[in-house]
C-alpha cells in the first residue's frame, strides 16, 4: 500500500516540513550530484551512517565496497556528526522521493500540532532515535547508512497516534490489478511497521547492504513516545473542530 493524501486537511503553510524537503533536495543535487557515481559514492563515504566506524570496531584503513567498482576508505574513527548528515541524504531517486512523499502526506498535521520549531526538535530527535536502533541492530555494520527514512518514520508514528481514524487514500497494486481505497490511518501505518519489523528479523546479523529496516521501526516507536510532550497544548483538539464539515455530512470531520 503506498499513500497517495490523506483527508486530513491543515490551515497553516507546513514551512518547517517544506524546508525539510528542500534541504534533502539540495543535499541530493550539490552534495550527491543527483545520483551520479562519484558524487553518490562519495557522499556515503564521508557524511553516511558506519555503524562499526563510529563506534571504533574497525581498523583504520579498512576498505568497503560501495558499487561502480569504488571503494570507501575508513579511517576508525568517524565523526558523530554522520548521525544527523546521514539522514539527508539517500542512495537513489526512488528513495528520495518515495521519503519525500511520505512526509508531505503525513508530516503537514503533526507541524500543525507542535509547530515547525518544535516540529524540526521532533523530527531531528525520532531520526537519531532511528539511527540508535539500527545501530544497536547491527553494531559491527561497514555498510554506510542513509535515508530519511527512520526519522519519517517518527512523523508517522506520530500521526498514527494522533489521527489513527484519519482516512488515507491509498494506491494498492495486487499483480496486474490497480486501484486505489481509502484507509484508516491506523491500518495503513499499521500495516507498514509490520513490514518493517519483519523484514527487520531476517536481516538481524546480516552484513550485507539493502534496507535499515530497525532504523524504521526504531523512529516509529520514538514518534509514539515523543509526539505527546511535542504537541502544543489544546492544539489538536483545536485543529479538529476548526476543519471544515465534510460535504453533505452533519458531524465535523477529520
Amino acid at each position: 500500500m503506498f499513500p497517495l493524501r490523506d483527508e486530513n486537511p491543515t490551515l497553516r503553510t507546513p514551512f518547517a516540513v517544506i524546508a525539510i524537503i528542500a534541504l534533502n533536495a539540495l543535499a541530493w543535487g550539490l552534495v550527491q550530484g543527483f545520483g551520479a557515481n562519484y558524487p553518490l559514492a562519495e557522499s556515503l563515504c564521508l557524511h553516511g551512517l558506519v555503524p562499526a566506524d563510529l563506534l571504533g570496531l574497525i581498523d583504520p584503513g579498512h576498505r568497503i565496497p560501495i558499487g561502480h567498482n569504488l571503494v570507501c576508505e575508513l579511517d576508525g574513527a568517524s565523526s558523530p556528526a554522520t548521525l544527523l548528515t546521514s539522514m539527508f541524504l539517500h542512495g537513489g531517486w526512488f528513495h528520495i522521493l518515495g521519503n519525500m512523499w511520505f512526509l508531505w502526506v503525513f508530516g503537514d498535521n503533526i507541524e500543525e500540532v507542535m509547530g515547525p520549531v518544535r516540529f524540526v526538535g521532533f523530527y531531528v530527535l525520532c531520526g537519531l532515535a532511528a539511527a540508535l536502533a539500527q545501530i544497536i541492530s547491527d553494531p559491527d555494520s561497514a555498510v554506510p547508512m542513509v535515508g530519511a527514512s527512520g526519522a519519517i518514520g517518527g512523523v508517522m508514528g506520530g500521526y498514527a497516534l494522533l489521527y489513527p481514524r484519519a482516512r488515507v487514500q491509498t494506491l494498492v497494486i495486487l499483480g496486474f490489478y490497480i486501484t486505489t481505497i481509502a484507509v484508516p490511518a491506523f491500518l495503513m501505518l499499521g500495516y507498514w511497521f509490520l513490514l518493517q519489523v519483519l523484514g527487520g528479523l531476517p536481516a538481524l546479523g546480516s552484513e550485507g547492504g539493502g534496507v535499515a529496516f530497525w532504523a524504521h521501526v526504531g523512529g516509529f516507536l520514538a514518534g509514539l513516545v515523543l509526539v505527546h510532550p511535542f504537541k502544543r497544548r489544546g492544539a489538536l483538539t483545536a485543529a479538529r473542530f476548526r476543519r471544515p464539515r465534510r460535504p453533505g455530512s452533519g458531524s465535523r470531520w477529520f
